[in-house]
């Protein structure tokens, strides 16, 4: 099966009342860990590379990954490019084969912003790409997303219908509360379904994304801390509250946290248990199988993704 957009995906995600898992993808083990959870439980899936994995993994080795994940799984899998901040990388990736892209003009203004997503989404368009656009800023950091809590902004309700006609996106990243990285929250976790049902209201059909929606599972901060990390205070959202916003209008969950924190937390104990060990095969199995079994609960349990594709 070739490489999908993510267009009929989000359909039949907003009309089913489920979301799609999009999991960051920096090397093989990861790939391999996510795909078999998917085509275990049959679910379709966006892998998203963003600047940063690009730069470690190299375009073209991540490219040939997804392609043999492609022919192991038979899944309809979406390659998206994770928080964009150039039209220049937006084309280098959709000219590298990427089927959809995120231009993220969210630090600009808002005129500034619709004017960059629109150079995006007219190229991306023209070669049958989709766009995501992201209206408020989230706090946190991730790769090269560094932003601080005063300077976050949810996202405005009032401002999206004008954004979606301008632009011509196919998605809208919003601001209700999640942030990036494993410290989302200092005090209880809080979301703004408000916000999110206004938008909903206001954009009818239209699929709306969660970006830094990682659960920071307490289980492997623990393994983390237990084995030598120091971790002390990572909280993320809670899959109860991720499972109500696929309800809704979210068709896209973005998680990558959660995967680094599972295969530290694994690495570490592997070492720590077998302190003789020295092949990267002895610890970075028990690494991806802890990927395997982390995604497959985030299908079934958070997304509801489970037997979709």
């Amino acid at each position: 099966m070739p490489l999908v957009t993510s267009t009929d995906m989000f359909k039949k995600a907003y009309e089913g009342g489920y979301a799609i898992g999009a999991f960051n993808v920096n090397n093989m083990e990861i790939i391999q860990g996510i795909t078999e959870a998917a085509k275990e439980e049959n679910a379709p899936l966006i892998l998203q590379v963003s600047a940063g994995a690009r730069k470690y993994a190299n375009h073209t080795y991540l490219m040939k990954l997804i392609e043999a994940a492609l022919i192991e799984t038979d899944l309809p899998i979406c390659v998206h490019l994770d928080h964009g901040d150039s039209f220049e990388l937006c084309k280098s990736c959709i000219e590298g084969g990427f089927t959809s892209v995120m231009i993220d003009g969210s630090h600009l203004s808002f005129e500034e912003n619709i004017k960059l997503t629109k150079q995006v989404t007219d190229y991306a368009h023209d070669k049958g790409v989709v766009v995501e656009g992201e209206l408020g800023r989230l706090a946190g950091v991730e790769d090269a997303v560094n932003v601080s809590e005063k300077d976050s902004s949810y996202t405005d309700p009032d401002q999206v219908e004008e954004f979606v006609k301008k632009t011509g996106v196919d998605s809208l990243a919003i601001a209700i509360g999640t942030s990036h990285g494993a410290f989302k929250f200092k005090g209880e976790p809080q979301l703004r379904f408000d916000i999110l049902e206004e938008v909903q209201n206001r954009l009818s059909g239209f699929p709306i994304v969660l970006h830094g929606a990682s659960s920071v599972i307490p289980e492997f901060v623990e393994m983390i801390n237990t084995y030598g990390g120091n971790m002390p205070g990572a909280k993320g959202v809670p899959e109860d509250m991720l499972r109500k916003a696929a309800s809704m209008a979210v068709c896209k969950i973005n998680i990558d946290s959660d995967l680094r924190l599972a295969m530290t937390a694994n690495i570490r104990k592997h070492f720590a248990d077998h302190p003789d060990h020295f092949d990267p095969r002895q610890y970075l199995s028990p690494a991806r199988a802890a990927i395997k079994g982390l995604v497959r609960n985030k299908l079934v349990n958070v997304l509801g993704c489970n037997g979709k594709a």
